[in-house]
């Protein structure tokens, strides 16, 4: 008769050979099941910039290397000597998508005095006799221009109400109370300046959603008349004078970015 110790010993033999087999099989690790889903997902997304050159973009005519790779990172002095548009433009159009990027403002030389405080309907705040309230704020502008339109540009700014904000339609007399708030941020997402941020941008049909840093800044927000498709473009933004901003400037760096077709 085999005794218990050697029944028991068998049998816990048994159950660790068994779960050893589980967990080699494929499909049945719980760890690399969730890593190949993220793979998964990153792998429909298409990299727009390579890290070492501006390959697959529009460098404006005439701009004289104002748009640069520095670091690994696209980088703008606001400063492109272009005589038309100093925007940078993505050489492919696209309709439908996801795009994700992150962008940081390096620094903000220029005081703007004519800076706003924006409701969340987006409307101006205005004092007791019905004026608009300007307020100052140290400012640096830029944005990422949506299906070929400087209209659709989700905008990137020091402005209380945070980036994400889409000026021109937000600002059009045009547009119904609904879109003006619907292109409104509920919510204050930016990282403090020099720190990088992350946009995820949403599109389809004519709807917007604007993620920033984990949070949803504008949802399904309508915008009347957007083209089917069109480039993106990072913004210039900002003017010098006798060595003297005049507006706010596009003092910006951008990195990760990538686009997913939907």
């Amino acid at each position: 008769m085999i005794s218990n110790h050697v029944t028991d010993r068998f049998f816990q033999t048994t159950a660790l050979f068994l779960v050893a087999l589980l967990f080699t099989m494929p499909g049945c690790s719980q760890t690399e099941s969730k890593s190949e889903s993220k793979s998964d997902g990153d792998d429909d997304f298409i990299s727009l910039f390579n890290g070492k050159d501006l390959t697959g973009w529009i460098i404006p005519e005439g701009d004289g290397g104002h748009w640069r790779v520095v670091d690994g990172v696209i980088d703008y002095d606001a400063l492109s000597e272009a005589p038309d548009d100093k925007n940078l433009w993505s050489e492919e159009e696209f309709g439908d998508f996801v795009l994700r990027l992150d962008w940081r403002i390096t620094e903000t030389p220029f005081v703007n005095h004519n800076a706003r405080i924006i409701r969340p309907d987006g409307t101006y705040q205005r004092d007791a006799s019905g004026e608009i309230i300007s307020i100052s704020v140290p400012d640096s502008d830029s944005g990422v221009y949506l299906r070929g339109s400087s209209k659709s540009q989700v905008n990137i700014w020091c402005w209380p109400v945070g980036s994400g904000e889409v000026w021109g339609y937000r600002t059009d007399p045009d547009m119904p109370p609904e879109v003006v708030a619907g292109v409104t941020p509920s919510v204050f997402a930016d990282n403090h300046i020099g720190e990088w941020n992350t946009f995820e941008i949403t599109m389809v049909g004519d709807l917007l959603t604007v993620e920033l840093n984990g949070h949803i800044v504008i949802e399904n927000a309508q915008l009347p008349g957007v083209d089917e498709r069109g480039p993106i473009a990072l913004q210039h933004h900002g003017r010098k004078v006798d060595g003297e901003w005049t507006s706010s400037p596009s003092l910006v760096q951008f990195r990760n970015i990538a686009i997913r077709r939907l």
